[in-house]
């Protein structure tokens, strides 16, 4: 099976064990790194703007608390003192003020910075001492001109530091300094909780994917187990029938198991068709060898010292060699019959042409028969065959059409078509053929009178030659024969749209 991580064996024994990764591994390793950087990326976008939005509020809450605190502050005073300042900003009293007057900002952003536990605000006189303080001072003081909030580093993390001077609105001048700090607890604990929860989110989302991933591809990629498996039983047995599943998902693997069970079936068919050449030449050949050989024996034997006998011999033994030698030719025709799919795709015929071709040249040859043409096509059509492949077809159907018309000496050559396909007939009036060797005549090697076969010349191999041509372009070959009153055979042809000029170029 692919599912899973496994040593696999080379082909030597010595070699060293590999190991391979499965498809659905890596699918699922592929599909939670996918996962892992695109909801990282995601998480890190959205981390970063809501992290950056709570530090915005805090800068708020810091400039707020600097504005409002400054403005109680400012006002018509020449110097700060610490009973000014706790008379000016006392806590309880801005707690009651900002409960008779909540929609006072300043004074709600004075009490929101005097009560919160992180923020510590302080203000210092001209010489940077401690006037007033909410809580222990973590940073050192330092003169500022203008209002400034920054990042500083604190204790443990970093802090919010907003900074300001006070300046007098009676005489213009600066009076003290304003320092308000944010020790950002808060953000801090919303940032390292929010950091977990995305870690865990993303371990999460990894795992799942990853899971996910597997059992998808293992849906997916079933039929490559059952394409491995039909491998398998070919690679065990050439000759099996094992087939890859029908898979009704319409989908690319659908259409590779079908190619791969049609590659299977022209396979096989090519090995029973060498397995039957290779039988039916040894079964054809032995004759003829063993005639040859008896004549050879017994020309060595004796027979050479008569003129005779060794006239004879060697006359039968030309003969045979000379059956021989059709025989092979034969069967390298058959032979290549097999296999117009491979090397002649792409050709294309006019088939009026051809057919007035063989029946003017039959014609000729045998003036003593009738030939006759009902040719009812109105246009050229054009054919998928070869055109040389076609006309050794029509030769073959006539030359077997004057070999048995013993009597009745006259061969009817018909030609039309339908939508999609054209038809040729080669109807001879000679000896027919019974019922029962109807569905034999295309089989190589087959004659249905053997002795009048041999001695009119064949050797069984024409009808197949013409039924492996005619098939390999795609088309049919049929009889209808009836013994004493002639035989009728039909070749179909598909046709096609072509550009005529193309076949004159």
């Amino acid at each position: 099976m692919l599912g899973d991580a496994s040593p696999v064996k080379t082909q030597s024994d010595n070699k060293k064990t590999e190991y391979r990764l499965s498809l659905k591994v890596k699918w699922a390793l592929g599909t939670a790194l996918g996962a892992l950087l695109i909801f990282a990326g995601l998480t890190f976008v959205l981390f970063q703007t809501f992290t950056q939005d709570l530090l915005k509020q805090e800068r708020q809450n810091v400039n707020q608390s600097l504005v409002a605190v400054n403005q109680r502050l400012n006002g018509k005073r020449t110097e700060l003192t610490r009973s000014q300042l706790n008379q000016a900003i006392r806590p309880e009293d801005l707690l009651q003020k900002a409960d008779r007057a909540p929609s006072k900002i300043y004074s709600a952003s004075i009490t929101r910075g005097l009560s919160s536990s992180e923020m510590v605000v302080q203000v210092f006189n001209l010489k940077g001492q401690v006037l007033f303080s909410t809580g222990k001072q973590t940073s050192d003081f330092k003169v500022s001109s203008a209002r400034k909030i920054r990042l500083v580093p604190g204790k443990t993390h970093k802090i919010l530091l907003g900074s300001m001077p006070i300046i007098s609105t009676k005489s213009h001048r600066t009076i003290g300094y304003l320092q308000v700090e944010n020790k950002l607890t808060n953000y801090y604990q919303s940032f390292n909780r929010l950091l977990v929860i995305s870690g865990l989110v993303l371990i999460l989302v990894v795992i799942a994917s990853g899971l996910l991933g597997y059992v998808l591809s293992y849906f997916l990629l079933r039929p490559i187990d059952d394409i491995h498996d039909t491998l398998t039983a070919i690679r065990d047995d050439p000759t099996a029938s094992q087939r890859v599943p029908k898979l009704k998902r319409h989908d690319e693997l659908s259409d590779l198991g079908e190619m791969f069970n049609e590659m299977l079936d022209r396979m096989q068919r090519y090995i029973e068709q060498q397995s039957q050449f290779v039988e039916d030449v040894s079964h054809e050949l032995r004759t003829p060898v063993a005639i040859i050989q008896g004549h050879m024996e017994m020309l060595n034997r004796w027979g050479k010292d008569d003129p005779k006998i060794l006239a004879e011999s060697l006359s039968a033994s030309l003969k045979e060699t000379k059956r021989m030698q059709d025989l092979v030719q034969e069967m390298l025709d058959l032979s290549r019959a097999e296999q117009v799919e491979i090397n002649f795709r792409d050709e294309k015929t006019d088939v009026d042409e051809v057919v007035h071709q063989v029946f003017n040249n039959f014609q000729m040859i045998h003036p003593d028969f009738t030939f006759v043409l009902d040719d009812d096509l109105k246009e050229k059509v054009i054919v998928p065959i070869y055109r040389d492949h076609f006309e050794q077809v029509l030769i073959i159907l006539c030359d077997n059409a004057v070999k048995y018309s013993t009597k009745r000496k006259e061969i009817h050559i018909s030609l039309s078509r339908t939508l999609n396909e054209v038809e040729v007939g080669v109807q001879d009036f000679g000896e027919g053929i019974s019922q029962a060797d109807m569905n034999k005549v295309f089989n190589r090697f087959y004659r249905v009178d053997k002795a009048r076969s041999r001695k009119k010349g064949g050797n069984g191999l024409g009808l197949s030659i013409a039924k492996r041509l005619v098939e390999g372009y795609h088309g049919d070959i049929t009889l209808e024969s009836s013994a004493g009153y002639g035989s009728l055979f039909r070749i179909t042809l598909p046709v096609i749209d072509a550009d005529v000029k193309s076949l004159d170029d």
